[in-house]
């Protein structure tokens, strides 16, 4: 092992940069495995978030007063021993979630009420050791940053490069190469080798054995005033606030895909480390923390309105290149225009709690000012999620970010710089106010060139951003800037036969089931067909209440036998004992984040437990969305579950995959005769091609199954491949080439 000082140091921050990186990696985990468990919905996102921050807070706290109070002969070795806690609690991850799966269902149908309770409890039973380990980590930075003589905000700086690099590793490398399981096992490796390391790196000698109360401290622990323990918590609110503000305009233009929420994520990570290796030099040029507050706020309110404009500049920018290079370019432009536009405010702001840090480095102080600002940051993003999106949108609620900084700067400022302060923060929201674009008043987000667009409803809420528009003669309903579903005849007929063909097929459906409902085209088809009783099951409450918009849903949801709830749809077939003759969903696109969840065989196997035996389970395959190879994993995950299976290609490339629920002693056969006769008479017209079980298990060969552990199409595969057909149309002719030579006319 290194025995130079300068060689110890970089190995040191070399340890503290991976245990950076590990510590997102487990966060996202966090995030995926609580969504699978639990269902996707903001209010699961939040109990996850808050858990997480409230345990890092006072797990900060805690071992900053516990330091206070003792001699550590051998920090660097208690810094290891918490990154072992950290990967032996993440060992039991998977073992827990499935725990509290069961346990959810099992609750939710004695009680529905209880569910909440019981997610909060079980999130912070099984999150709660890893965040206490991962919040102590920062008051020990204070014991080693004076024993190897490095500023305690290089220690957190390069503790938060590494998280930039942990969740882009993440989502490009890891979970792609090795699933979700394996990198559990991979993440918590990286743990421990951190711990190994930390046990074999030499360090300064000091007084007492670190395991007896000292009697008379070295160094009398310094009590922080008020006003320092202010700017941690708002710095951390205004921080995380302006990620859910901000991040909602960049999904509206880089779509909701796992790739892109890394590169955001990580174009946020990077200028906060920036901030954070420079602080000590501002520090010794005499800035205080007041200059950089008005700074941050002002750079704030500035880059507001360039944020709202981020969909035009990216559409803007040419491409230049094709095939697979151009998605990695593609990620590199986005990733520097995020840096770009949020890098200056970000940077400025995150200079403020290292410059704490290195004025309170006390263990103790330390301790307070990071605890204080992780609980800013958990309410910071629940506030703006709950309440400032709902009521302000995403600008009006940054610069509301923006003002409580330039605040917080003028309480900290001298009398004489108070007024200069309070001065550029309002000439600041001038210039933000006048170069406001209006986003869902005069236009809306969308990666779409149309050519005018009026906007009907805009509604920013905690789960996403829901819109309708007239945009060129077309009614669209858009969902964080994608066009989800819309009302032309384009739309129309895949939307008609998603509700249509399962229940034609079924020789007596009397309950169905909608998972998603868009603009309601489906259940209408649904409906249609005259069954006793539609469920109909959809994740944001906002789609509901823009159904009245459409008219080709001929207002399904007035019908008394139409009956409707707002859930994840996995959840609600794994919590409701109730069982559907049809079940049918329309999901967002495949590689958005979290769909892979719908596509999985693990919900599969779920949905055919809530159908009754000959039941017929429906899904979409937009073929014009999926690279070969993934639309035939597609197929074969359904297959593998639902054997008696078909699926039926209408225009425009659309998939319709219809399974059969085998009953108790069923032989193997294809979907009913009778049935495809009578559709076959009605739906001729448009849906021209059927891939029969046979030939569907040929259309799945080149595929793979996909599951929740692979996540097969959610993390860094899926979009490169479809940048290698250059086109969608390339995409379409590929997927219709091969469907075409498997395939027969339906009239055949």
């Amino acid at each position: 092992m290194p025995r130079s000082p300068s060689t110890t140091r970089l190995a040191l921050q070399v340890c503290i940069a991976l245990g950076g990186c590990a510590a997102l990696s487990w966060e996202v985990l966090w995030q995926i495995e609580s969504s699978l468990a639990l269902g996707v919905s903001a209010r699961g996102t939040a109990i996850t978030l808050a858990t997480t921050m409230a345990g890092m807070g006072a797990g900060s706290l805690l071992a900053g007063r516990w330091l206070a109070r003792r001699r550590v002969a051998r920090p660097l070795r208690l810094y290891g021993r918490l990154e072992a806690a950290i990967g032996l609690a993440g060992l039991a991850l998977p073992f827990g979630f499935a725990a509290l799966e069961r346990l959810d269902g099992w609750l939710y149908r004695l009680e529905p009420a209880l569910a909440s309770p019981l997610h909060t409890l079980g999130i912070a039973l099984l999150l709660g050791p890893a965040a206490l380990a991962m919040g102590a980590t920062v008051p020990v930075f204070g014991l080693l940053a004076p024993r190897f003589g490095v500023p305690l905000s290089r220690l957190y700086a390069v503790n938060t490069a590494g998280a930039a690099l942990g969740v882009l590793g993440f989502t490009f490398a890891v979970v792609p190469a090795l699933g979700l399981l394996l990198t559990i096992l991979a993440i918590a490796g990286l743990d421990f080798a951190v711990c190994l390391a930390a046990h074999a790196l030499p360090e300064p000698e000091s007084e007492g054995d670190g395991a007896q109360p000292a009697a008379e401290p070295e160094v009398v622990a310094p009590r922080v005033p008020p006003l320092p323990l202010a700017i941690a918590a708002a710095t951390g609110f205004a921080t995380f606030g302006l990620e859910v503000a901000w991040f909602r305009s960049l999904r509206a233009a880089f779509q909701s895909s796992a790739d892109s929420f890394a590169i955001i994520l990580a174009s946020v990570l990077v200028p906060l480390a920036l901030g954070a290796r420079l602080a000590p030099r501002l520090r010794a040029r005499g800035l205080s923390p007041a200059p950089l507050l008005a700074a941050a706020g002002v750079a704030i309110l500035l880059a507001t309105p360039i944020v709202e404009r981020i969909d035009l500049i990216d559409r803007a920018l040419p491409e230049l290149f094709s095939g697979g290079t151009a998605y990695v370019l593609q990620q590199i432009r986005r990733f520097l225009l995020g840096l770009a536009i949020l890098g200056p405010p970000v940077f400025v702001l995150g200079t403020v709690l290292p410059w704490l840090l290195d004025e309170w480095s006390h263990p103790s102080a330390a301790g307070r000012l990071y605890g204080a600002n992780t609980v800013g940051a958990a309410c910071g993003s629940l506030a703006t999620a709950w309440l400032l999106l709902p009521a302000f949108g995403f600008a009006r609620s940054a610069w509301g970010l923006g003002l409580l900084i330039v605040a917080l700067a003028c309480w900290a400022a001298t009398p004489r710089t108070r007024g200069l302060a309070a001065a550029a923060g309002c000439a600041a929201l001038v210039v933000a106010v006048l170069g406001t674009s209006s986003p869902g008043r005069e236009r809306v987000q969308a990666p779409y060139p149309w050519e005018s667009v009026e906007i009907l409803v805009h509604e920013e809420g905690p789960d996403s951003t829901v819109s309708v528009v007239e945009a060129d003669a077309t009614r669209y309903l858009l969902i964080d800037g994608f066009a989800a579903s819309g009302e032309d005849l384009t739309w129309g007929p895949y939307m008609d036969r998603m509700g249509r063909l399962p229940m034609l097929v079924h020789p007596d459906p009397r309950r169905a089931l909608v998972i998603g409902f868009g603009t309601g085209q489906t259940a209408h088809a649904v409906r249609d067909e005259e069954p006793d009783e539609l469920q109909i099951v959809e994740l944001d409450r906002a789609v509901l209440d823009a159904a009245p918009w459409f008219e080709t849903n001929h207002g399904v949801l007035d019908d008394p036998s139409v009956s409707t709830a707002v859930m994840d749809g996995r959840a609600w077939l794994r919590r409701q004992p109730r069982s559907y003759d049809v079940i049918t969903l329309e999901p967002m696109p495949p590689h958005f984040a979290g769909v892979n969840a719908l596509y999985s065989r693990d919900f599969y196997e779920i949905l055919a437990q809530r159908l009754e035996p000959g039941g017929i389970a429906c899904q979409w395959v937009p073929l014009h969305l999926l690279p070969p190879r993934y639309a035939a994993s597609v197929t074969r995950t359904f297959q593998s579950v639902f054997p008696d299976a078909e699926m039926w290609v209408i225009p425009n490339a659309q998939g319709v995959l219809l399974g059969r629920k085998r009953a108790p002693g069923d032989a193997p056969e294809a979907l009913p005769r009778l049935a495809m006769r009578h559709f076959t008479e009605r739906l001729v017209d448009d849906t021209r091609l059927r891939l029969g079980p046979r030939a569907l298990e040929r259309f799945g060969d080149e595929g793979e199954v996909i599951s929740d552990d692979n996540q097969l199409l959610a993390f860094g595969r899926l979009a490169p491949e479809m940048w290698l057909y250059g086109t969608l149309n390339q995409v379409i002719a590929r997927n219709l080439e091969r469907v075409r030579r498997l395939a027969r006319p339906i009239q055949d």
